[in-house]
């Protein structure tokens, strides 16, 4: 009985085994759809929460917070989904490129590069998005002959209100 059971042992294993993997692949999680940023006509508000130059006074720091800006602006999208750097530097700088930047499932943090008068700026962004909205913060540090003179925050918020008007 002892020899049965062992020779019947190797055919009990073969057809276990036959078993694994051969039914059908386990479901993967689905892709999810990138989310891209529509490229259009933007109304976009810009709330000033911190103003630091190395001469600041109470007074002018104070005044800076009350400062909000409202613009309407175009912005394009490449066909990667990233917005024009320009678009989203404002008034703080002009000829702008990303240094560096990661759009990813609605978050954007990036690292703008820009001219701002007689010098540069840096502007860090970090915050949300879709199609159609934007919610980031950001803080610019602006530089005359290697020296930080001003350094900014802000809260942005856009909403895509239609197609850029026609020129």
């Amino acid at each position: 009985m002892r020899s049965t059971v062992l020779a019947a042992l190797p055919l009990v294993m073969t057809f276990g085994l036959a078993g694994c993997g051969s039914g059908p692949a386990p479901d993967t999680e689905a892709e999810e759809a990138p989310i891209l940023m529509q490229a259009g006509e933007w109304a976009l508000t810009r709330k000033t929460t911190g103003y630091n130059t190395p001469t600041v006074t109470p007074a002018e720091y104070q005044a800076a917070l009350k400062d909000v800006k409202e613009d309407k602006v175009c912005i394009a999208v490449d066909a990667a989904g990233v917005p024009d750097a320009n678009a989203l530097a404002g008034t703080e700088g002009k000829d702008c490129t990303y240094k560096d930047k990661l759009l990813r499932k609605g978050r954007l943090i990036a690292t703008l590069s820009c001219k701002a008068g007689n010098g540069t700026s840096e502007i860090a962004l970090e915050g949300n998005y879709t199609a159609d909205t934007l919610t980031l913060g950001t803080t610019m540090t602006k530089t005359v002959g290697g020296q930080p003179t001003l350094r900014t925050t802000h809260d942005l918020n856009g909403k895509r209100v239609g197609d850029c008007p026609k020129v």
